[in-house]
């Protein structure tokens, strides 16, 4: 079976990626995919803490991936809370070399005769007043979508479905989703903690959740091994 099985690759940041023992409860939204599978799909989570496009490709994390995939996989690609900043090693411009890393991303999967798929990025927590500001990830879930488009790329739009269910729950039922701790509620956070950008248990699976919605919507033959 193990032969037969497809794969997909989660390319991706902090908001993805699996989390050490030390920084639980905290939890990526990669980690909560694979339940929704059959036996057929394995999750292969490759999302680091901290990267961007461009972080991720010069530090050689797809470089890893591309020797690991194969024909008939899946890549998934979702990118720009560090590419928003202003650091050298990250940052990186939306219609600049932003566009250009997702096409390298793009590049490597068709190559191996595998299927990208761009993801938008989550919506941080960040209400202006009782609105969610559709603004916190700045220009880089547009320019995902248009370069998406302009290649005819699988894109799912997680940034508006997240911006959707953080508005429906509101600034203050919204914190349950997020790394939001009163001191001593958790032992690796004893002074407590109020982060609106990574999630809990429960907010990575809500934000899972939407991910299988969009695969449920698609075109996508991985749509067929949702249990």
């Amino acid at each position: 079976m193990s032969e037969t099985r497809t794969t997909i690759f989660l390319a991706g940041d902090s908001t993805a990626a699996e989390k050490q023992t030390n920084k639980r409860p905290e939890t990526g939204w990669g980690e909560k995919l694979s339940s929704y599978f059959t036996d057929d799909i394995v999750i292969q989570n490759r999302a680091v803490n901290g990267r961007s496009t461009k972080s991720f490709i010069n530090e050689g994390l797809l470089t890893a991936i591309e020797e690991a995939i194969r024909p008939g996989d899946y890549l998934f690609i979702q990118f720009g809370h560090n590419d928003q900043k202003e650091d050298p090693a990250r940052g990186t411009l939306p219609y600049g070399d932003y566009q250009t890393n997702l096409h390298t991303f793009v590049n490597t999967a068709f190559k191996h005769g595998a299927i990208p798929v761009l993801l938008s990025s989550v919506s941080r927590r960040h209400f202006i007043n009782d609105m969610i500001d559709s603004f916190s990830l700045g220009k880089y879930p547009q320019a995902m979508k248009d370069f998406a488009e302009h290649h005819n790329i699988t894109f799912f739009d997680i940034h508006n479905r997240s911006i959707e269910l953080l508005q429906s729950l509101g600034p203050v039922l919204s914190k349950k989703y997020f790394l939001h701790l009163e001191p001593n509620a958790a032992s690796n956070y004893p002074n407590g903690i109020e982060d609106d950008t990574h999630f809990n248990e429960q907010g990575a699976a809500a934000i899972a959740h939407l991910i299988v919605k969009e695969i449920k919507e698609s075109n996508l033959s991985l749509r067929h091994f949702l249990k």
